[in-house]
């Protein structure tokens, strides 16, 4: 009797590594899909966050940040390179600036600016100070505003900040060297807040205060003596209202965190998820919902979509799929969720993957392994960002020996738009 291929790999491999193989064994899923490296060494590219616009309307050009060296904290000394890789001219690197108000994970905060073709913004120290340069890549013109930016309002009319020294001194890899925290012995200073600021003019406008923000009670317990911060800020896809994280010290190298809302006119601060004590990455779905890794009794540790009201409904997304958490975006239509996995396992591969919340299926991108040395504070995410017309998910990675480098996937074939 002559068995067939598919008879053979039943006899000879367990059920786990035949689903593991299918797609390339069987073709019953589609192959994994074609990556390209878009910027080369001897210098080091990344972009940094995932929750930044970093390709033009047009998907040609892809923003990112260029440096000189890896694996140590950068100083006030060091500055990195800003510019953009022409996708249609044999990735092209085209220099826009520098920066010397940067951090490893998020960068100097470089994007498009949400609605514009030709002008990108980030930020920069200036003597005594961070600011934020708004730049127009055709002419090569910039103007300066007065305060670094964290988010942008989809109008592109308002940004959201908050101090980068206090981020510094508490969250080296977030913050930016070369000014200290002038409050640094105040556990909640009021000086420090959540700020709405006017890109036509400058203006700025106090949120909430640190102090204001410990004057909530934490229904988890008790804050403790450890210092206060504010981080990952984000505006929702309505520019009403803006997300951030309110930690403090709970010992050297711990903290807790907890998820608060407010209106960009001031109004309406409420926590989501009180009493939970853990939040980490988070997106907008829409404008009354967040999907964020928090935890619940529900499920534990998980994916949740929240509700952004009081009283909001909690609940998990593919809790028995999505196992990890990751830097989640949602593409158009919120059809398909994109995130990532930290490295995993002895080969320290970090996966970027699509999941599909109707049909509850997970789809893998690659595997992308990351050097030992990439850890802590100057790790390498991939912090997985997509193109406007979707063909693209760009990431940030060191797997081709060249340290890290910006890489694209394709997503022609998997994602229909």
């Amino acid at each position: 009797m002559t068995l067939s291929r598919r008879q053979l790999l039943k006899l000879v491999l367990p059920a786990s590594v035949l689903a593991a193989r299918r797609e390339v064994l069987l073709g019953e899923v589609a192959p994994v899909p074609t990556v390209r490296t878009i910027t080369r060494g001897p210098k080091h590219y990344w972009f940094a966050y995932y929750d930044k616009l970093q390709f033009d309307p047009s998907s040609r050009f892809c923003l990112g940040n260029q440096v000189d060296f890896e694996h140590r904290s950068p100083t006030a000394a060091d500055r990195i390179g800003v510019g953009m890789v022409d996708l249609a001219d044999h990735d092209r690197w085209i220099p826009l600036g520098s920066s010397g108000a940067w951090g490893w994970q998020q960068g100097c905060m470089l994007q498009w600016i949400p609605g514009s073709n030709r002008k990108v913004i980030y930020n920069d120290r200036q003597e005594d100070h961070f600011v934020a340069r708004v730049v127009d890549t055709v002419t090569g013109e910039s103007t300066v505003l007065p305060h670094a930016i964290y988010s942008l309002s989809p109008t592109g009319r308002f940004a959201v900040s908050t101090d980068f020294r206090r981020i510094n001194d508490l969250r080296p890899g977030y913050g930016y060297a070369g000014l200290p925290d002038p409050w640094t012995d105040r556990a909640a200073p009021a000086e420090i807040g959540i700020q709405r600021i006017d890109l036509e003019t400058g203006a700025t406008k106090l949120l909430v205060s640190l102090d204001d923000i410990v004057e909530i009670p934490f229904r988890g317990g008790g804050f403790g003596p450890g210092k206060h911060w504010f981080n990952h800020l984000l505006v929702s896809s309505d520019g009403r209202r803006t997300i951030f994280l309110h930690r403090w010290r709970t010992q050297p190298n711990r903290w807790s965190t907890r998820m608060f809302t407010v209106g960009l006119d001031g109004s309406g601060l409420r926590e989501i998820n009180p009493g939970a004590g853990m939040v980490s990455h988070f997106i907008w779905r829409d404008p009354n919902h967040i999907l964020a890794w928090t935890t619940h009794p529900s499920a534990g540790d998980a994916f949740y979509l929240l509700e952004d009201r009081e009283g909001g409904n909690i609940a998990p997304i593919g809790a028995d799929v999505l196992e990890r958490d990751g830097h989640c975006l949602y593409l158009p239509g919120a059809d398909w969720i994109l995130s990532d996995t930290y490295p995993q396992g002895s080969d320290r591969l970090q996966e970027v993957y699509l999941y599909h919340v109707g049909e509850g299926r997970r789809v893998s991108l690659g595997k992308f392994h990351s050097p030992p040395e990439y850890t802590g504070e100057w790790r390498c995410d991939t912090h997985p960002r997509f193109s406007p017309d979707q063909r693209w998910v760009c990431i940030d990675s060191p797997h081709g020996g060249k340290g890290r480098q910006m890489h694209l996937i394709d997503l022609r074939g998997i994602v229909t738009v």
